[in-house]
């Protein structure tokens, strides 16, 4: 019995590579946009096209956008003294879909720890602590996942901002070992809302 030809095949095994795909789940994804080409391939080569052309960091907070300043760090709306710090892209998202923060974002891109030998320079706190005193922030909220290495960096971050800002973090609502990617939205904002001081 013939398989997928080479192309499709190819296509399939790199389905296959994507977070929470398998081989077969590649195999029916890939089998459902080749019958809805029109609605469903065309455009998602496309997008892919352009997304691959286009995407960069932000040069400010470390998120994902198609200009060197995202939609968040370019609003001046957002520039309300209020700075949420997350660990990777994926939680800004999250929070994001919450819908409950209105401020400015700083993605970490990581957590201090010594197994993976990652220190404070490899996630760039001296450009966090520039950016708190630049956008006059007065409260620092830690956003990060409820592990052993976002908890030691949340208290190491705390440790180094100055007197005068306030250092919180979310409270109620997301478990220990939880990762805020996964977590629902109404958790994430009454996480967000019953947040505490450090």
């Amino acid at each position: 019995m013939a398989g997928p030809d080479g192309a499709i095949d190819h296509l399939i095994a790199l389905m296959a590579k994507l977070p929470g795909l398998g081989p077969r789940s590649a195999r029916r994804a890939v089998l459902h946009m080749i019958r809805k080409r029109a609605l469903l391939l065309i455009p998602l080569a496309d997008a892919l096209s352009e997304v691959a052309r286009t995407a960069r960091t932000c040069v400010n907070c470390g998120n994902v956008a198609t200009a060197d300043l995202c939609a968040i760090c370019s609003d001046d709306r957002r520039q309300n003294g209020t700075l949420c710090v997350v660990e990777e892209v994926g939680d800004l998202w999250a929070m994001e879909r919450a819908g409950a923060f209105k401020g400015r974002y700083h993605v970490l891109g990581g957590t201090l720890s010594a197994l993976e030998d990652r220190g404070p320079e490899d996630l760039g706190l001296s450009h966090l602590a520039e950016r708190i005193v630049a956008e006059q922030v007065s409260e620092v909220i830690l956003a990060l996942n409820a592990t052993v290495d976002g908890q030691t960096t949340a208290h190491y971050i705390a440790g180094l901002l100055e007197d005068g800002v306030t250092v919180t973090s979310l409270a109620q609502g997301v478990p220990v070992g939880g990762e805020l990617d996964y977590l629902d939205d109404g958790t994430i904002s009454a996480a967000l809302k019953a947040r505490k001081s450090i």
